[in-house]
């Protein structure tokens, strides 16, 4: 891998906010991922993934949402210049809106791994639906493909037990 990667935040920041994308692969390798987000204004699933996280807040503040172990959500606000580590298998959901940047370095998925995104009823909080991907690529923003599949499914939004019905971002 060389020459070795140096990598200008700033910059980063300003080609995602010009393209108007939300993730830049910075690296991809065997062990190792790294990518700049621009926030998602209308997140609002829960990721899991088999791999360890660790956040950089670049610029803004974001307020990560995870659900503890006995399946009650909480908030972690992170603000600029702060970083965090998250676990595996955590569900969490990132939230931050779109003039904010976060560094993300995790262990890229191994072959076979199941990336999972699961969304609650915003109003009695009861499970809608997960969907799932394999993720051999990063750059091919599993995000993007799984809100596009919920939020095309209005069977998928509707509560089960509310009947509450969530709306397209």
């Amino acid at each position: 891998m060389f020459p070795l990667p140096l990598v200008d935040l700033v910059a980063t920041m300003q080609e995602l906010t010009e393209s108007q994308k939300r993730v830049k692969v910075l690296w991809q390798e065997a062990e190792s991922l790294a990518f700049v987000a621009r926030g998602r204004e209308y997140r609002s699933e829960f990721h899991i993934n088999d791999s360890d996280e660790f956040t950089y807040m670049i610029k803004g503040t974001m307020n990560l949402h995870y659900r503890r172990s006995d399946g009650t959500e909480d908030v972690l606000v992170i603000p600029e210049g702060s970083v965090n580590f998250m676990p595996a298998n955590v569900p969490h959901s990132p939230r931050f809106p779109p003039d904010a940047f976060a560094l993300i370095v995790e262990r890229k998925r191994r072959e076979g791994e199941v990336d999972r995104f699961q969304w609650f009823c915003p109003k009695c909080d009861n499970f809608l639906h997960e969907e799932r991907f394999v993720v051999g690529d990063y750059r091919a923003d599993p995000v993007s493909k799984a809100y596009q599949n919920f939020f095309d499914d209005e069977h998928a939004r509707t509560c089960k037990k509310c009947g509450n019905v969530m709306p397209r971002p």
